[in-house]
Parts: C-alpha cells; structure tokens; sequence
C-alpha cells in the first residue's frame, strides 16, 4: 500500500463560504484563519489546524502570507496571448485585425503545442489553477490544450470552435466536419481526469442556423457538456445579431431557440441584456462571464452586475485575455469594481473574490471541487504576499479592518504578489528567487 502524500501549509487562510451580496463589509460569509495550517492527502483537502501538525507532514511555511483557493477564470482564450495590448479598435475590428490572423498560427500542430504550454504556465504564474478556455477553430488546438492541462493535473473546460461563416476562409469549419471534430474531442477528453469538454462557439454571427442545431444536440446527447460563446458585448455586434436572426427576440435568445442554454453554458460579457434575458440567464441556469478588462480597453459598455444578481443569474469573473489585459485576477476584480462604481454601486473585495473562486466553481457546477478550502476539496491553491513594494507595504500596514487589507491586496495586488501556485496539492508554479 502506498504512502499517504500528506502537505500542511501554513498561512493566513481566506476563502467564502457563501455569496456575501453587495455592500456587505462585515458578513458571516467571509471565512478567515490568520497563521493556521491548511492539511492537505493525497491532492485534496482534509482540514485546517491551529498548531503544528508534525513530522508527519511535508510542512511549508508560508506565515504571513495569504492563502486563497486558486482563481477560476470563467472567460480567456489561448491563443490570444499573441495579440493582448494590441492598439485601437472595437470588438468586430479587433477580431478582423488581431485575433483572426493570430489565431490561423493555429493550424500548425507545434505552434498549437508550444502555445498551450505558454498559456497553461501563465495561468498558473498568475494564480490560476481552472479555466474555461477558447482554443481556435482547428482541433489541433484543442488537443493541444487539454493534453498540456492535463500533464498539469488542471480542471479545464474547452472544445474545438465553431464557425462556419463570416470569418476568413482559412478559419471556417463545416457542420459536418465540425461535428466529427467535436465528437472526437467528447469521446478523447470529457470527463478524463479533471477535463471537460465545452462546444464552443465563437458567437452568433459565425454560426449557420445549422451549426447551432448541431451544437445544441450534442449538447443533449452527452451528459456534463458545457456551453461558452459570447453575448451582448457590444453595439454593432448586437445590431447585426439581430439582423442574422430576425425571428429572435433578442442576441440570447438565439442560443435559446437552438437549445444552448442550460446550467453548464458559459456566456462571456452580457453588457447589453434587458430584464426578460436575465430571466431567461436565471431560468436556464447559464451564466455570464463578466470580462471587466476586456469591456473597458475595447469600449463595449459598463454590465449591469447588480440588475444580474436581482434577478437571480449567475455573474463571475473573467480575463478574456487577449481583449483582456491581464489575465491576474486581481487587475481583473479591481477593474470590476470600477466599472460597478461608474454606475454607483460598491463592489466589495468579498463579492469580487467570490466570484473568481467559490461564485464560479458553484456556476459551473464544480463546487464540490474547487473553489474553496473545504474539506473534501481539491488542493488548488495560491500562496501570495499581501503586498509588494513600499506603496502596497505602506497601506497594508495601515490597514485598519480585514475587508480593508483584502480589498488593498486586490486593488494594489496582481501576480507579483504571487508566492506559489499548487494544483491538487503539488507544486505547480514557485516563484523565482
């Protein structure tokens, strides 16, 4: 019989054990251990201690530190690493100009290789140790990508994209042949180790009626399939949805009609919903994936979070790197908090972090796996300094409350701060020196 692999971590722990809603700076749904050890077997979580749990243990000593489970990014597309910070336009010109010719690379099965690798280790770099990823439309790449995931041990949710039309000849696929890809992809990667497959399409203007259909049957022909695409991101794009689509009420309503939303779809963005789609989001238990970076440096508008949550549909957080500028998950809730004070709400640093870890992991119906430091829970970890640098070390000194330390570290804080990224309880990403 084998030995028990056994890791105690010692830091100060943080994660949410609920929604703490809006506004709530003092809420029970905060759970904080300061210099604790978190005991870790075989990969998963099996409880915390105040004292040192001996030499039984692979101990790691991270005092004065913070622990939080790692980051869930619900929105980021791989190959787009190649085109982030890339100058001056809005959504439908920057997928002409940057992210199509970047994405043709793709074809190419060691350029698909080599980029998966890149962007596997960049997540983890910045404390990401789940996502749900955009390869391109060539199955290359997705292959590509699950194969580097999983040599890392990641939960990662992703799927060959689909587009059959109004994108360049070099990128479009067929139905059939988009299918056959697709079922390849369910039957070599879904549901092995901690990999899931996702039918991924690009957005409602790139799909036949016909693609869709196709999507939305396979959606109901194997259990535990997600759904990500993007909705409502911008004017234009809303626009010419509409015209595409007459017959639909709405730009959601469209993946409605062809069977695509259910409680494992994954809509990035959501700016430009009314009050009978977000129904609709709550309905069908399909949430939006709020890409604050991506909507500010692209200029696609300021999402409703608030008019969301009344009304019951699920809002977490997102990179979409490269529209995104950073794929650290605090720049990620701190320009999530600007864009909620441009409408006159407060966003506090325990609704933002919910959202990024435990608020995704119960979106995408993971709970019981990530997103939290509960027992039975996979170690996915991230070990960070509460601040770096005399700026940052100066006001958390000064920090008077915990939500005000927290909410410094996410407002000041982005991979820099970060000390070591664990995935189920090994060492994934230490930082250098």
């Amino acid at each position: 019989m084998s030995e028990r692999r056994r890791l105690a971590i010692r830091g100060d722990l943080l994660d949410l054990v609920d929604d703490p809603g809006f506004g709530a700076v003092d809420t029970p749904a905060v759970r904080f251990d300061a210099d604790a050890w978190l005991l870790v077997e075989d990969g998963r979580i099996v409880g915390r201690s105040r004292s040192d749990p001996g030499d039984g243990w692979q101990r790691v000593d991270h005092r004065g530190r913070l622990v939080t489970p790692g980051f869930v990014d619900t929105h980021v597309h791989m190959p787009q690493l190649d085109v982030i910070a890339s100058y001056g336009t809005e959504l439908l010109d920057w997928l002409n100009t940057y992210t199509f010719p970047a994405e043709a690379r793709y074809a190419d099965a060691e350029v698909s290789r080599a980029g998966a690798e890149r962007f596997v280790a960049a997540l983890l770099a910045h404390g990401t140790t789940a996502a749900v990823v955009f390869p391109t439309v060539h199955k290359v790449s997705a292959d590509a990508l699950f194969g580097a995931a999983q040599s890392r041990g990641m939960r990662v949710i992703a799927g060959k994209v689909l587009m059959d039309r109004h994108a360049p000849d070099f990128l479009t696929d067929d139905v059939a042949g988009a299918e056959r890809d697709c079922v390849d992809g369910i039957e070599r990667w879904h549901g092995r180790d901690r990999l899931a497959y996702a039918l991924t399409v690009r957005f409602a203007p790139t799909s036949t009626p016909a693609q869709l259909d196709m999507a939305g049957r396979l959606l109901r022909s194997y259990p535990g399939l997600y759904m990500q695409t993007h909705v409502a991101e911008n004017r234009a794009e809303v626009a010419w949805v509409a015209e595409l689509f007459p017959q639909a009420r709405s730009y959601l309503d469209v993946y409605h009609r062809h069977g695509l939303l259910d409680q494992r779809s994954v809509l990035a963005h959501g700016i430009w919903l009314d009050d009978a789609d977000r129904a609709l989001l709550a309905a069908t238990g399909a949430q939006i994936a709020h890409s604050p970076t991506s909507n500010l440096f692209l200029g696609s508008g300021l999402i409703g979070w608030a008019a969301l949550d009344a009304a019951g549909a699920a809002v977490t957080l997102a990179s979409d790197v490269g529209g995104g500028t950073s794929l650290a998950m605090q720049r990620t809730m701190a320009a999530a908090y600007r864009i909620q004070a441009l409408q006159g709400v407060r966003l506090t640093a325990w609704k933002a972090l919910y959202a990024a870890t435990r608020g995704a992991a119960r979106a995408l119906r993971l709970d019981d796996e990530i997103g939290s430091l509960e027992p039975g829970r996979v170690a996915d970890l991230a070990v960070w300094d509460w601040a770096v640098g005399p700026v940052a070390t100066h006001r958390d000194a000064l920090a008077r409350t915990l939500h005000e330390r927290v909410f410094a570290w996410m407002v000041l804080g982005d991979e820099r701060n970060l000390a070591a990224t664990y995935v189920a309880g090994r060492l994934q990403h230490p930082r250098a020196g």
